[in-house]
């Protein structure tokens, strides 16, 4: 017996009426849905006339879970993998699982349709032809501050997710490292009965939020610098450390991974940088 279909499904952000046509006749047809949370997708299930199988798969299943859905893809049936809203997989659970049952030899395919992130960049006024998306970013520490330094350099457009009591200090954040009049969209509740979709400066935005919490999911789009980011200098770095290990003993080829992987210098510059120095 051939093996089922892991079919990755896109559902709406809210209005159900975005729901394509081919998403709606697959989840009336499939024996089984993998769902983010039940709850939501039983609301959309009913709203379809659709009585599926319908299991719980979010960031926190264990590993049984998957080997129970791979079973029943090796058994023949067909899976609908989907979350709570948009897109599986975009910052949202499901790689593992693709993951999986594309190494089990079981067949993957796409239904595509809404995300979040498609159509906060559609309403932002900026150039979309290329766009960083970071997701959710850290609360705190090295690697958030890493991320929104990256995002206030970038040439194109930032996408970020947040959630509604963090969303005042993400864009505080960002005026500290791009400046305050740098360009940014917040889209709210998007498609949903209490959609807002503002487009203003970092500074003016940053403080809105800060009086007037908001409510609902939430999409950044922050404008990019528009010229490409110069990458720094690191000559005189690059010979100070290059002299440094040679001195100590290193040869050639250790002192030339040590400069690519310390400084992010490429391999023939810093080849170049060690036979100088010799």
């Amino acid at each position: 017996m051939p093996p089922g279909t892991l079919f990755v499904v896109a559902t709406p952000l809210g209005n159900l009426g975005d729901l394509t046509p081919r998403a709606a006749d697959l989840l009336r047809a499939v024996p089984v849905v993998a769902a983010e949370d039940t709850r939501r997708t039983r609301g959309l299930l009913t709203y379809l006339g659709a009585s599926p199988r319908l299991l719980s798969f979010h960031a926190h299943s264990t590993a049984a879970r998957a080997e129970s859905l791979l079973e029943i893809l090796r058994g023949g049936r067909d899976v609908a993998l989907v979350s709570d809203a948009g897109t599986p997989v975009v910052s949202d659970p499901g790689s593992s699982l693709v993951q999986a049952v594309r190494a089990a030899g079981i067949p993957v395919v796409p239904i595509p349709g809404v995300s979040a992130v498609a159509t906060a960049v559609s309403v932002s006024g900026f150039d979309g032809d290329r766009y960083l998306f970071l997701g959710f970013v850290p609360r705190k520490g090295s690697e958030r501050l890493r991320l929104l330094s990256r995002a206030a350099q970038e040439e194109w457009p930032t996408v970020f997710f947040e959630s509604p009591n963090r969303l005042a200090g993400l864009l505080a954040d960002l005026a500290d490292l791009a400046g305050e009049d740098r360009a940014v969209t917040v889209a709210r509740e998007l498609t949903k009965i209490h959609e807002e979709i503002r487009t203003g400066t970092l500074g003016t935005l940053a403080h809105h939020y800060a009086q007037a919490e908001p409510k609902g999911e939430i999409t950044v789009v922050l404008a990019g610098t528009g010229v490409p980011e110069v990458p720094p200098d690191r000559t005189a770095e690059g010979s100070t450390l290059a002299q440094a290990l040679l001195g100590a003993g290193l040869t050639r080829r250790d002192v030339v991974e040590q400069l690519t992987s310390r400084l992010g210098i490429a391999r023939n510059e810093a080849y170049r940088m060690v036979m100088e120095i010799q």
